[in-house]
């Protein structure tokens, strides 16, 4: 089986963990999130949306969101979708974390 993982527990992040899903089932998504009741929805949109792009029409998407926006979401999103479908690749746990700094 297939998973990949991106992103932390902090606030204003989101884990993000991708593997498969039987043929035909679609984008299932497990979204835990402290603002699910207001963005549960845009947050679906956005991961079934980076998923498509990725070319993805099956998978489990579990999201542990902490008040992350959109982009951040997108992203998480879009690294481990294309981890998941990179030829050759094995799947990987990765936090991804950057430090801007000036």
């Amino acid at each position: 089986m297939r998973q990949g993982q991106a992103g932390t527990l902090e606030s204003n992040d989101a884990v993000i963990t991708v593997a498969e899903a039987p043929a035909g089932s679609g984008i299932i998504i497990d979204l835990e999130s402290s603002v699910k009741a207001a963005y549960g929805d845009a947050i679906e949109a956005v991961i079934r949306d980076a998923c498509r792009e990725a070319g993805i029409e099956d998978a489990e998407v579990d999201v542990r969101d902490k008040g992350a926006l959109d982009c951040t979401i997108r992203a998480r999103t879009h690294h481990e979708t294309y981890a998941f479908v990179s030829a050759g690749k094995q799947p990987r746990q990765s936090a991804v974390r950057r430090s801007f700094r000036r």
